[in-house]
Order: structure tokens, then C-alpha cells, then sequence
């Protein structure tokens, strides 16, 4: 064991931190929790805003204001469990489209359509994120000494299990001898 580290390159705090925050993106859907997050703030925020033109004050408060509040942090708090919690992304990302949904409703045009427009897309990317696996691991195959090919996670594809099941999937070849292949 040597004590000579001119060799050893120094990786900085910043880079270290840098990619600590890219291996918690790739293993969750960051960005589904990112929109729903964004969705909550104009919901909750409009209805307690003043605007001033002048000397008029435009006061855009509703009846349904509390409600509002509800709303914005709940979706504030979904998008926070979609990042912590990714195995519920299906039930956070169906109640962000849902609370999106009723904000039209209750929080003046689910606040100016910024807040639900952002929540149906944080929804639905929740819902349709899939964690990433390693190639290796979902063939079963040994990849011996040599190590396996790196898959970017939380790109895995929800159709890549089906291929191959079609019930025409090479059993006659006869059939559709006239398509062009």
C-alpha cells in the first residue's frame, strides 16, 4: 500500500454532488415530480394574489380559495412522493391528473391553465415512467468476466416484454406469404 497520490485524479465536491443528482434522476421520474410540483404553485397562488394597476387593486380571491390552497399543496406533495416514493407513481400520477382536473373547477381555470396544463403532463408521465433494467439481467444471460453493458435507468420500455407474443409469431409460415417483407 503506497501513499503516492500523484496518479489519482481529484474529483471536486461539486462534481461528486453533480453526479450523486444524476443517479437519483435516472432512478425516478424526476421530471414528472418536477411538473407536478410546478402545477401546485400557480393553483395555490393566484387565488391569494393582488394585483395592482395604478391605484386599483384587483382582488382575484374565490369563494373556493381554501380549496385551492388544497389543491396546490397536495400536488406540491405528489410530486414530492413521486420523487420519494417511485414505487406509487401510478396512484400519485392518477390523482395529480385528477386534482388537475377539479382545479379547473375550483382555482380560477385550474390557475390560468399553467397549473393543470403542467399537471396532466406530470401525471401522465408519472404513470408512464418504467424503472430501467440492465440488459443483462432481463435476458438471464451470463456475461462472464466482462461487465455488462450499461443501460441508462428509467428508460425501460413497457412494450419491450411483448416481443415475440403475437399469436402469428412464427408458428405457420404459410400465412401472409403475399406481404412484402
Amino acid at each position: 500500500m503506497s501513499t503516492n497520490t500523484e496518479g489519482l485524479s481529484a474529483i471536486s465536491l461539486f462534481t461528486r454532488g453533480r453526479l450523486a443528482f444524476r443517479h437519483f434522476r435516472w432512478r425516478r421520474p424526476f421530471w414528472a415530480g418536477l411538473f407536478t410540483m410546478i402545477a401546485g404553485l400557480p393553483i395555490a397562488y393566484f387565488p391569494y394574489r393582488n394585483v395592482t394597476l395604478g391605484d386599483l387593486t384587483i382582488r382575484m380571491a374565490t369563494t373556493a380559495g381554501a380549496g385551492s390552497l388544497v389543491i396546490g399543496v397536495l400536488l406540491v406533495v405528489l410530486g414530492l412522493t413521486i420523487w420519494f416514493q417511485p414505487h406509487v407513481r401510478i396512484f400519485a400520477g392518477v390523482a395529480t391528473i385528477l386534482l388537475a382536473l377539479v382545479s379547473l373547477i375550483v382555482s380560477n381555470f385550474g390557475g390560468f391553465f399553467m397549473g393543470f396544463l403542467f399537471g396532466l403532463i406530470g401525471g401522465a408521465m408519472s404513470i408512464a415512467w418504467m424503472p430501467g433494467t440492465q440488459p443483462a439481467q432481463a435476458e438471464g444471460q451470463d456475461t462472464g468476466d466482462r461487465e455488462p453493458p450499461a443501460a441508462t435507468p428509467g428508460t425501460g420500455s413497457a412494450l419491450a416484454g411483448f416481443e415475440g407474443a403475437a399469436p402469428e409469431g412464427g408458428k405457420d409460415p404459410g400465412k401472409g406469404k403475399h406481404r412484402a417483407e
